[in-house]
């Protein structure tokens, strides 16, 4: 299928993030479209690779594309060899779940741009599109506002928190979250800071400990961690990689849990709270509508609340009505703009400071190139995922011990 030329507006020298709340119509006839899904995992292994699957075979069965799924694809030149093979194939997208995928996808990109070629939480889209020498204009990113998801997980375990202190279980001044990190990214850092954040609202007294196991999928490693942020004194645990050996063992521990990318019940079902996620789905119907009706797809998407990417799974029998309310309360304040997660008035930096755009601009070194004086704190907060789709915030706060061994 061929695609019309495109052409991107920028508001400066780098992306400005659009969030495309409406544009998952995909109303045309799909049964033409062949699409192809690369995943960093077996689906059946990994809650981040099952959670792309799923949504993907949900937008198929809806709209009626053809799937091509190829799984456990390294972040090395096999993505770039297989997302070629796709494109020969006769897909007319293919898409990739894992950041290390970026410089490969883009290779592939170069080679057939008759192709639109989508990424998971990449950052060079921007860039890459508006290359003065050889613009390739068919590659894109995509991530979702997920900081408010993880901000509302977070009200979850500060309920819990409460109610445990609220039982004598413990003392405001021991409630501390375990966090199990896969690597100290920014993706990572504003995930496990605005779940310590929505923990904090209910619980102002709490602390976190993060620890990283130095890759997205190691059950062992993530088992291990986990117990030790128990034995060292975590009333619950949180995080960031993709297994369920920290579900395990807290399951084991009879230690509360959240999860991430989908419900962990299966493995702790006494001690499952809740999860946050990204539903992929929109995104997928809004990239096959674009193609089909030869719309623009642009550089950066962010998927938010309103456009169903950004949800809660359910509760664990252990949450309580309160929890849930207070989780509608907050969650009507982020839509209504009433609330934002990295509100500089509800955390301090370097031992005391008021959040500024000096203390808080990210590292450029592996984050994004930014033009000096970009304003991430404007209005008062950390504007994250604007100036691209990827998250960027990376700065530890007060309250957060994160060890990078």
């Amino acid at each position: 299928m061929k695609k019309s030329t495109r052409t991107l507006v920028l508001a400066s020298s780098f992306a400005m993030t659009l969030s495309l709340a409406a544009c998952n119509s995909a109303t045309a006839d799909a049964s033409s479209l062949k699409v192809g899904l690369i995943l960093l995992h077996p689906a059946a292994s990994s809650t981040y690779d099952k959670n792309f699957y799923d949504a993907m075979v949900s937008a198929k069965e809806k709209l009626g594309f053809t799937l091509v799924v190829k799984e456990n694809i390294n972040e090395d030149g096999t993505c770039e060899t297989t997302a070629k093979e796709m494109a020969e194939d006769g897909c007319d997208i293919v898409f990739a779940d894992s950041f290390g995928h970026e410089d490969f996808l883009i290779q592939a990109a170069k080679a057939y741009p008759d192709v639109e070629f989508c990424h998971a939480t990449g950052t060079k889209a921007a860039t890459v599109n508006n290359d003065p020498t050889a613009p390739v204009k068919n590659f894109h990113n995509a991530f979702a506002s997920i900081y408010e998801g993880r901000f509302l997980a977070g009200v979850v375990a500060g309920q819990k928190m409460a109610e445990d202190i609220a039982a004598g279980k413990y003392t405001a001044e021991q409630a501390k979250i375990g966090y199990v990190g896969a690597h100290p990214y920014a993706e990572v850092i504003s995930g496990f800071t605005s779940f310590y954040l929505g923990a904090r609202s209910v619980v102002p007294s709490v602390t976190m400990d993060v620890v990283y196991t130095n890759s997205w999928y190691d059950y062992d490693a993530e088992f291990a961690k986990a117990s030790a942020l128990i034995e060292s004194g975590a009333k619950l645990i949180s995080q960031h990689a993709d297994s369920y050996g920290a579900p395990k063992a807290c399951e084991d521990a009879g230690i509360p849990n959240v999860a991430y990318n989908g419900a962990t019940d299966s493995a702790a079902p006494n001690t499952y709270l809740v999860s946050s996620k990204i539903d992929w789905q929109p995104y997928y119907e809004h990239i096959i509508d674009c193609v089909l009706n030869e719309k623009e797809i642009s550089s950066d998407y962010v998927g938010t609340v309103e456009t169903g990417s950004v949800q809660l799974t359910k509760y664990g029998t252990s949450v309580s009505e309160e929890a849930k309310s207070k989780v509608a309360d907050a969650k009507a304040k982020l839509a209504n703009g009433t609330l934002h997660v990295f509100d500089a008035t509800k955390f301090t930096v370097n031992g005391g400071q008021t959040p500024t755009n000096e203390n808080m601009a990210p590292n450029k070194t592996w984050t994004f190139n930014y033009p000096d004086g970009t304003d991430f704190m404007k209005d008062g907060y950390y504007h994250e995922s604007y100036y691209r789709s990827a998250p960027s915030f990376d700065v530890i706060i007060d309250g957060i011990n994160s060890i990078v061994e």
